[in-house]
């Protein structure tokens, strides 16, 4: 690259009458190459051809991003590249099975350049992972998506590995997920997007703090009662949680006495007198009793048995601060019973057919959150539902601190339904003084 003094030299000598202003070309190296990191490679190399002041520029770029570039060009960078460590390799594009060999290759190349994040997601299931990969000292961020074989055995470290993204990733063996988590002494964060159809889920690991499961299944539920217990949760520093299930699985899960905030999404449309199923979620709610903000999203679960949910007292969520719940009615009252210190109500209801018999229900006791704590209510999806003046009409008047109460309705519609719904709310006796109720129409 330029040195200073020929940098210094050029700017001086300049002609004073074709003399132009170029700021950009001015600018120090490091900064030149900071700038060129944020662009794919072929876009950095392209700036070459700007002068003899960004020849070899983008040489000392301490990014390599290719998506969909070709094998040619792609070997001719690391052939020209000049840095001996580099900060991110980026391979995105789709591959042909006889380029499998390549691909291990570039990522060998990475790792030889001492790489610090690898991001992979070349639609290639059958590329595995390289030796020197599965041994990578300086790894820190690794990204797989649609490719990469986990292997079950065989020598694998990553000692400085603190991000990790599995995305339809594929595996040798059940075993596989937990050997790649064995080797990965301080992991904070892992995000794994799995089909349960082909591979148990099982985590345990004693220092991820942030975690993000997305189970689905590719065809039919099976009989195989064994397909059903598929997932293991023992991550006892976890602070964060999103969870997505479509597959319906009976949730094994350990103590989460560190979890801040979490996101659930449980979908186990089916059979609707799963008592086994049952127990399994609403257990696994119980785990999350210590969290402070919590997403809860049951819109597409119609499998929570009467029977079970009759005897469920739930655990004290006494650190629960916000809540937004997309659920029957009947988890609402369960729900506000258990968390006194509750700020923030953000709440969907889902009309469920087969739990119609157990639907709304006020608590025995006005909940404490209602008295003391409870400041903003923010309802979704009421117009025309008239079963759903009882739970409005019931907060309004037992929330003693309610500052606003937000009622959102659809600008589509019966504006007849919409005007009666308003002009109903509005003659509902008031608990606090201070409450004032808007009606939003989105």
């Amino acid at each position: 690259m330029e040195t200073t003094e020929e940098h210094i030299s050029r700017h001086h000598n300049r002609s004073n009458g074709e003399q132009t202003v170029d700021r950009l070309s001015d600018l120090p190296d490091s900064v030149l190459t900071h700038i060129l990191s944020l662009l794919p490679t072929k876009s950095s190399v392209r700036t070459s051809i700007l002068g003899q002041r960004w020849r070899y520029v983008w040489a000392y770029v301490p990014n390599l991003v290719f998506i969909n570039d070709s094998q040619d060009a792609i070997n001719r960078v690391f052939l020209l590249h000049k840095l001996r460590n580099i900060i991110t390799f980026k391979l995105a594009g789709r591959f042909g099975r006889n380029e499998n060999h390549q691909i291990e290759t570039w990522i060998n190349n990475a790792v030889e350049l001492n790489v610090q994040k690898l991001d992979i997601n070349c639609r290639l299931y059958e590329v595995a992972l390289p030796r020197r990969l599965c041994v990578c000292k300086t790894l820190v961020d690794l990204r797989l998506t649609d490719c990469g074989v986990i292997p079950k055995a065989g020598p694998l470290f990553l000692p400085h590995l603190k991000k990790l993204h599995l995305i339809c990733a594929q595996y040798e063996a059940n075993e596989s997920l937990q050997h790649l988590l064995s080797g990965c002494p301080v992991l904070e964060e892992l995000e794994i997007y799995l089909y349960v159809d082909y591979y148990h889920c099982r985590i345990s690991s004693p220092t991820i703090k942030r975690l993000v499961i997305d189970l689905h299944f590719r065809g039919e539920e099976p009989d195989n009662i064994d397909y059903y217990h598929r997932l293991e949760i023992n991550t006892p520093a976890l602070v964060y949680l999103k969870f997505v299930d479509y597959s319906g699985q009976h949730i094994k899960c350990g103590a989460l006495t560190s979890l801040i905030e979490a996101d659930i999404d449980i979908c186990a449309k089916g059979e609707a007198k799963d008592f086994l199923y049952s127990q399994s979620a609403l257990e696994f709610i119980d785990r999350l009793h210590g969290v402070k903000c919590l997403t809860l999203d049951l819109l597409a679960c119609t499998k929570i048995c009467d029977s079970v949910f009759s005897t469920w007292k739930g655990k004290s969520f006494r650190n629960l601060t916000k809540l937004e719940l997309i659920a029957a009615s009947r988890f609402l009252s369960k729900i506000l019973e258990n968390a006194d210190n509750l700020e923030i109500l953000i709440f969907s209801e889902v009309f469920e057919q087969i739990e119609l018999i157990e639907g709304w229900t006020e608590p025995e006791q006005v909940p404490t959150c209602l008295l003391s704590h409870l400041r903003t209510i923010k309802l979704f999806h009421f117009a025309g539902k008239e079963h759903i003046f009882p739970i409005i009409r019931y907060l309004l008047r037992n929330a003693r601190v309610l500052e606003r109460m937000e009622i959102v309705y659809p600008s589509f519609g019966d504006p007849v339904e919409h005007s009666y719904m308003l002009d109903t709310i509005s003659l509902f006796e008031r608990g606090s003084k201070a409450c004032k109720v808007a009606y939003v129409s989105k």
